[in-house]
């Protein structure tokens, strides 16, 4: 299961242009949270709070209790970080979007793939894993949302590939998609990463030495 982090977020009434800018030059965040049964909320949060969460995330669409500061009270609401939007250039996190879920109610979220091991068809016969999906898009209650998803490709051979359909997943988790979509596979090294490593032919090599060799002694 996924570790729950706690945020802290104030409700705000002022929207537009100008009241965003004033927002950020206070070193805050433009949020908003929405759901099936949450309506559209405007909020903002401490940017250094959340870029330390996202910094130690290995998603960015994770879950998080979020306590919500109000002039009608503070509220607490079990939300999944929907989307990030970045400055292209710098970096910093500009608006987050929060979807609100229900404890007792299956949701969506894309799970980071991570491999272990080292297959056998890289380290014996010098093959190339390659992953197809960084991330899968499972189904499950709140609580049984894993952090990532581990695969162990240490038996894998040249050629041999990870379906969803092979994924091990944890107890209440079930994968979206086509069960033939392919995760990730170790294929054989080509002719080029062959030439690039040295270990190809040397063959032309002799060649030019026998070569040179002929011309020496013609002199």
């Amino acid at each position: 299961m996924a570790k729950q982090i706690k945020l802290s977020a104030q409700a705000r009434a002022d929207v537009g242009r100008n009241s965003v800018k004033k927002i950020r030059a206070a070193g805050q965040v433009p949020a908003v949270i929405y759901g099936s049964t949450q309506e559209a909320m405007n909020l903002q949060l401490a940017s250094r709070q959340i870029s330390d969460v996202l910094a130690h995330a290995t998603s960015e669409q994770m879950l998080v209790e979020l306590e919500i500061a109000s002039a009608s009270g503070n509220s607490s609401k079990l939300a999944l970080i929907q989307s990030v939007q970045h400055h292209p250039v710098r970096g910093d996190i500009l608006h987050v979007d929060f979807h609100a879920v229900a404890a007792d109610e299956k949701m969506h979220a894309h799970v980071v793939v991570e491999t272990v091991g080292e297959s056998v068809g890289v380290k014996t016969f010098g093959g190339l894993l390659v992953t197809m999906l960084h991330s899968i898009e499972v189904e499950c209650l709140p609580k049984d949302l894993p952090e990532r998803i581990v695969v162990d490709v240490s038996a894998l051979n040249l050629n041999d590939a990870v379906h969803l359909r092979d994924l091990t997943l944890p107890a209440g988790v079930s994968y979206r998609g086509d069960a033939d979509v392919t995760v990730l596979r170790v294929t054989s090294p080509t002719v080029t990463e062959v030439a690039a490593s040295g270990e190809g032919p040397t063959q032309p090599e002799v060649l030019r030495e026998k070569k040179a060799a002929e011309g020496a002694d013609k002199k």
